[in-house]
């Protein structure tokens, strides 16, 4: 396993309801590694896991920041990639280019920003619905593979962090935090940013894990069985480097201080781990019907 590097920062302050220390609530301790079903075997560097009362935020605390991102993220793509991987599909990301022309009149020329952009493939979906695309991307390995493999147009998309990066102020119409927010060691900042580039009643869409996820919960109860206190939210020092998980209400108490409204959410159950494929079906069923799925869709609305 590769070894990295982190410094360890102590949280005072819910990072998107601000709430303090006092509010939230202990759930357990998360290794620097897979904990699966015998954890007891399992030995390493553990963080706590928390979770904030007033908004469900989960996050870990300390919170462990690597010396260097790329120590995360600079993946070499021909070590596990095949060329199939660098196949675009045109209904990539339609999904959510429909919902959001739900949400908003979309326009020829309109701009739009993919963050995290990987190797470009949203990109090239939004240019192929009218947009003009921009993108960024922090791995260097995904940002030239976008470029080399893909074909994408280097001016317009940028390498780097979005902490260290800027556009033009007011200048998208839409941006899209896809499979990234969970990543970003301060959010609520990086939110702020991204707001400050888009236009007035623009539209941002973020996919984030959700806090309220059942399997999540079961896996929690079946260590408590053991007697142990670990939990399965959160993989903040090893893949894929989840650092939060989200609920509606993170998003709706970040908006009162940053100025948004949350105009549309959705949850997907995702997949279904470790229990008889049998019970499968039902879990779905009661997971679709109660909004405790796996990820959590949010558009947001700059007022």
């Amino acid at each position: 396993m590769k070894m990295r590097k982190y410094y360890f920062k102590k949280i005072e302050n819910c990072e998107m309801c601000n709430s303090p220390a006092s509010n939230h609530e202990i759930l357990g301790q998360r290794l620097n590694k897979s904990q699966g079903f015998r954890p007891k075997k399992k030995y390493g560097i553990a963080v706590g896991v928390l979770k904030c009362k007033v908004c469900n935020l989960i996050f870990s605390n300390p919170l462990p920041i690597p010396n260097s991102v790329q120590d995360h993220y600079d993946i070499k793509p021909e070590n596990y990639w095949s060329e199939d991987y660098f196949i675009w599909n045109p209904e990539l990301f339609s999904y959510e280019i429909n919902e959001l022309k739900e949400l908003m009149l979309v326009k020829e020329g309109m701009k739009a920003l993919d963050v995290g952009a990987g190797i470009g493939k949203v990109m090239k979906s939004l240019n192929l619905s009218g947009f003009e695309a921009y993108g960024l991307e922090p791995s260097k390995a995904f940002y030239q593979r976008a470029i080399e493999k893909m074909n994408i147009n280097a001016e317009s998309l940028k390498f780097g962090k979005i902490e260290d990066l800027d556009y033009e102020k007011d200048f998208f119409n839409f941006i899209s935090f896809g499979a990234v927010f969970e990543h970003l060691y301060e959010p609520s900042k990086c939110l702020s940013k991204a707001l400050s580039w888009l236009k007035k009643d623009g539209i941002i869409h973020i996919e984030v894990p959700s806090s309220n996820w059942l399997m999540s919960k079961i896996m929690n109860s079946y260590y408590k069985l053991l007697g142990l206190n670990y939990v399965t939210n959160l993989s903040p020092m090893h893949s894929p480097f989840h650092l939060y998980e989200f609920d509606i209400k993170s998003f709706e108490e970040l908006g009162k201080k940053l100025n948004f409204t949350v105009i549309k959410t959705r949850v997907n159950v995702g997949s279904i781990y470790y229990l008889p494929k049998f019970i499968h079906p039902l879990l779905k069923r009661y997971m679709n019907k109660t909004n405790k799925g796996m990820q959590l869709t949010v558009y947001i609305k700059k007022n």
